[in-house]
């Protein structure tokens, strides 16, 4: 479940602290996706927004699965003061790393600090007991040996992450990317995230329950890709959209539509749809004094109740609790 501003910079703080964890046989693309994620984040006058240290235990050098070592710098009371630790994946995933790295996971957990797994980093937040009694993803190639090595946890092979508060876990690679920009979103709101894309050149938001392992359309009859049909949506979420519009659009048979909307993007038009609308009415509540009603209109969702009702769905809160967390300099907007 989300809860927004739970992990906001304390006051008298510049900057979130983030550790990385770097356990032997590091997967180098984890780590170093993830983290340039956090540490491109910068607020709309360039302060960056994360503190980002990488860490093993002893501080020693970690041998990477591409072939060369990575000297992280520091140890393992790195921890000790993070208010996010990350742990990208590894090679050695059935047996437990060190001790005294479980016991710094689990020591940073139990005093609140947000703890993020990318890829068969799962494995040991599941060797930590982090994962007992949540739901959890990794690399798909993977996930069923998750699921029998941690049974009590509720292992989703499809997912590209998981947001469960204060355990995140993300599927393989570039779902790594998928669950900082998500990070980023939750701590510091829809823009910042947003700029970090773009300076990324990556996908601004892909929802964590879209399907990780997504099988392209055919090339032939079915015509080309349903980008071009999706950024035309983008710019027109006031209006009054559905498949049978978006189908349209595309020159294509609903049916055929739905099918290969589903194939192209691992979930449906309407899913797909509201996540965007909710995107926007994040934007906006960030961006603009417009009053809720209004934001609900411009974002497509018609009326305020509809709005309140997606949006919670979405982010485990409301449109003021949003605007008031993420705009404490402005005044709160009461919503009628």
């Amino acid at each position: 479940m989300t809860m927004f501003a739970s992990f906001l910079p304390m006051k008298g703080r510049s900057s979130h602290r983030v550790a990385a964890l770097c356990l032997d046989g590091l997967v180098a693309f984890d780590l170093t996706a993830a983290t340039q994620v956090l540490f491109a984040a910068s607020a709309a006058d360039g302060t960056p927004l994360y503190e980002v240290v990488t860490c093993s235990p002893g501080g020693a050098r970690v041998a990477t699965t591409t072939g060369f070592g990575v000297d992280p710098g520091r140890d393992l009371d790195a921890l000790e003061t993070a208010d996010t630790v990350v742990v990208p994946g590894y090679f050695a995933l059935l047996d437990p790393p060190a001790p005294a790295a479980l016991s710094a996971l689990r020591d940073a957990a139990a005093r609140g600090a947000r703890v993020v797994s990318v890829c068969t980093g799962a494995f040991a937040l599941g060797h930590a007991g982090l994962l007992d009694g949540r739901r959890a993803t990794t690399h798909w190639a993977h996930a069923e040996q998750l699921a029998e090595l941690f049974p009590r946890a509720a292992v989703d092979p499809a997912a590209l992450y998981v947001d469960e508060g204060r355990v995140m876990t993300s599927a393989g690679l570039s779902a790594g990317i998928d669950l900082c920009l998500h990070v980023v979103r939750e701590d510091f709101g829809a823009a910042a995230g947003e700029r970090v894309a773009r300076r990324m050149v990556a996908a601004p938001h892909r929802e964590g329950g879209q399907a990780q392992f997504i099988d392209r359309a055919p090339a032939g009859g079915d015509g080309g890709s349903l980008e071009p049909t999706r950024r035309w949506a983008c710019e027109r979420l006031a209006e009054p959209l559905d498949v049978a519009a978006l189908a349209r659009h595309a020159g294509v048979s609903p049916r055929t539509f739905a099918r290969r909307f589903r194939a192209e993007t691992g979930t449906t038009p309407l899913r797909w749809l509201h996540a965007r609308r909710v995107l926007e009415a994040r934007r906006l509540l960030e961006e603009s004094d417009l009053p809720v009603d209004q934001i609900a209109w411009r974002s497509g969702f018609g009326a305020a109740a509809s709005l309140r009702e997606h949006f919670r769905r979405a982010t485990a809160t409301t449109p003021t609790a949003y605007r008031r967390a993420f705009r404490p300099e402005r005044p709160t907007v009461v919503e009628v």
